[in-house]
């Protein structure tokens, strides 16, 4: 498998490392495609209880890689659908998972932490998910994602400002369960995962396969044509405008086309 996600498993809990530290763990083809072999592997493994998640260096995940986007020219094919696919392998996991953000979870970043079960932040990590500000559309089970964890209000609210929240806010709206110093973050998310891995796995998987079927009736609706908005969207001239000008760290100039 490639090094761009490690695991490591201790205790039977598995702990699964994004390992692009110097770009800010940001989700390039190889990063998506190593994290989906470390799931479906940790699947069969019955050592395994609670998955962890983390992020090597000062950021959690800085979202998809704008840079290979622009490379394959953000028109061509379709970069979020990987994502998608990804995150809901993490969801369908039948091991409890624990996302440990230490720093920054932007745009993909904080969906990947949304689609953990639990959250543990340091009182230092950001949120966001600055769509708006570089030209693109939430996919849609991305958004369904986060209306179920801080609802349509909040949802709006991050949506349309693009701006990051802190951990305490963030915690004060439902999206994270603990914020700690941090300092403490690795050690809190450990006594969390030890917990989870000390009780009973069959209960465990059970409870998990409960809370995901009361879940089941948002993946029968329908949503071929905001596909198509989000689509058009990422092949407008804005969003090409915006990753250029988030690499190159200026104030995008957008047009509405």
């Amino acid at each position: 498998m490639s090094d761009e996600v490690l695991c490591a498993i201790d205790g039977g809990v598995a702990t699964v490392t994004l390992n692009r530290p110097g770009q800010r763990n940001a989700m390039n083809s190889a990063l998506l495609a190593s994290l989906r072999e470390r799931f479906e592997a940790l699947e069969s493994n019955r050592d395994v209880r609670v998955v962890v998640v983390r992020g090597a260096g000062p950021a959690f995940c800085s979202g998809m890689d704008l840079k290979e986007m622009e490379q394959r020219g953000g028109a061509q094919g379709d970069p979020e659908s990987g994502v998608i696919e990804v995150l809901a392998c993490v969801e369908r996991s039948r091991h409890p998972t624990i996302a440990v953000v230490h720093g920054d979870a932007i745009a993909g970043g904080c969906e990947l932490a949304l689609h953990c079960d639990l959250r543990v932040a340091a009182d230092i990590a950001r949120f966001g998910m600055p769509l708006a500000r570089i030209g693109l559309v939430v996919p849609f089970p991305l958004a369904q994602k986060l209306v179920e964890i801080i609802g349509p209000a909040h949802t709006r609210h991050l949506l349309f400002t693009g701006r990051l929240i802190d951990a305490r806010r963030a915690h004060a709206i439902g999206m994270v369960h603990e914020v700690v110093p941090a300092a403490d973050v690795e050690q809190a998310a450990a006594e969390l995962a030890r917990m989870l891995a000390d009780n009973a796995p069959l209960s465990l998987a059970g409870i998990k396969a409960v809370i995901q079927r009361t879940q089941a009736a948002r993946d029968a609706i329908a949503h071929d044509d905001l596909d198509a908005l989000a689509l058009a969207a990422r092949r407008s001239a804005d969003a090409s405008e915006g990753r250029r000008a988030m690499l190159e760290k200026r104030t995008p100039q957008f047009r509405g086309e």
